[in-house]
Parts: C-alpha cells; structure tokens; sequence
C-alpha cells in the first residue's frame, strides 16, 4: 500500500511541476536577454489561466494529502520508544561507573568503545616536559 502511495504522490509531484511551469510568468526580467518566462502562444485567455490556477490548487491539496498519508504510515509502523533506551548503558555489576559518565577519551573513542572496536581502558597519557 505505501509502494502505491508512494508512485500516486511521485506522478503528483511530476504534474505540480508541469502545472507550475506552464503557467505564465508575471514578470521578473528571467536570463541574460531579460525575457521573461512563459509560452505565449500555447495557453493565453482568462479561461486557461483560471483552470491552470485551479489544477495548481488540486495538486497541491493532493500532494499535501499523500504526504500525510505517507507521515502517518511511516510512524504507524513503528514501536513507540523511551527517550532512555539511547542512554548509556549501566556498568556491569562489578565494575564502577566512570565519574561524569566520561569514560575518558573523546567522544569518538567512547563511541569505538561501545560498538567493541576499542578496549575499555582509556589510552595513557602523553607524558609531560
């Protein structure tokens, strides 16, 4: 159903475009040349302009629906989680968690060290002079 919705909003977005493109420009000196932009000869009259101007506003009102729609499926399949499950995890039994939740090291060792790439223990010290 979401692969579905997904190609009705893509020919949607396509028509908006085309809609949009088609309609003529109000001015605005466009280019090198100063032409504005437009097809002059393709769709003049009140007439066309007003159902350009209407196609625009069911597009767009489409395009905001399919996007709801695609919000609302998209988190509907989800699990509602806990701000704390991306918390650090606790210290094993045995062992002291560190002072400040630091561990030592800067964030990029922390992060190797959770994922097991790096020891524990944080690296020496540079010895000073």
């Amino acid at each position: 159903m979401q692969t579905v919705l997904i190609i009705i909003h893509l020919i949607i977005v396509l028509a908006l475009i085309g809609v949009v493109l088609l309609q003529r420009s109000e001015g605005g000196g466009m280019g090198l040349g100063g032409g504005g932009g437009g097809v002059s000869g393709f769709m003049t009259g009140r007439g066309q302009a007003n159902a350009l101007t209407r196609a625009t506003a069911i597009l767009a009102a489409l395009f905001f629906v399919t996007s709801i729609a695609l919000t609302v499926m998209a988190t509907s399949s989800r699990a509602p989680r806990s701000i704390l499950d991306g918390a650090a995890p606790a210290a094993p039994a045995g062992q002291q968690a560190p002072a400040g939740g630091q561990g030592g090291g800067n964030v990029l060792e922390q992060l190797q060290r959770l994922q097991g790439d790096q020891p524990a223990a944080p690296a020496p010290a540079a010895p000073q002079q």
